[in-house]
């Protein structure tokens, strides 16, 4: 089965043709060009691709996007609000490296300690919270400068200082 990263959402329809905005966390200006899909999962953990027509960036966190199956602004009105999601390697590909979210699918590392996948990544003003499963249950573990160790991009590691105590009130 193939992976999928959550890059953001449908928040808006543009114009009268079908356009739709996509807020995106990728973290850089981008008009998908050679993508041919995104995905919405309908229902839980089946992904379902939607082929692009075409995309205009529009900011680094929006791009305007004109699906197949979308040719109006009332066919359009059915995907906002809807998540949108890449296949992974497609993830790989327009993920800026330096961004928060380029750090989906990496290991989180406590010490010695792996603790699991980072598989959501929460951009709040001062912090990012990656989320984890920690023995059976979502885990939110902060990265910010005073307890990132290192992200090493070539291993998909983030090595942090988790605070004392934390942990624990997810057991």
């Amino acid at each position: 089965m193939s992976q999928y990263f959550k890059i953001g959402k449908f928040v808006a329809t543009h114009g009268l043709s079908g356009h739709l905005v996509l807020v995106h966390a990728l973290g850089k200006k981008t008009d998908f060009k050679g993508l041919e899909a995104v995905f919405i999962e309908n229902p839980k953990d089946n992904f379902l691709p939607y082929f692009i027509r075409s995309v205009v960036a529009k900011t680094e966190s929006e791009s305007f996007i004109q699906l197949e199956a979308a040719d109006s602004k009332e066919t359009a009105r059915r995907f906002a609000p809807k998540e949108v999601w890449l296949a992974a390697a497609d993830f790989e590909k327009y993920a800026a490296k330096e961004s928060p979210i380029s750090m989906l699918g990496f290991l989180l590392i406590d010490g010695a300690t792996n603790l699991g996948e980072i598989v959501e990544v929460i951009e709040q003003p001062h912090q990012v919270l990656c989320a984890i499963m920690y023995k059976g249950n979502e885990a939110l573990i902060p990265v910010h400068q005073d307890n990132l160790v290192k992200i090493d991009q070539k291993n998909k590691k983030v090595y942090v200082d988790v605070p004392e105590g934390l942990l624990e009130i997810y057991e």
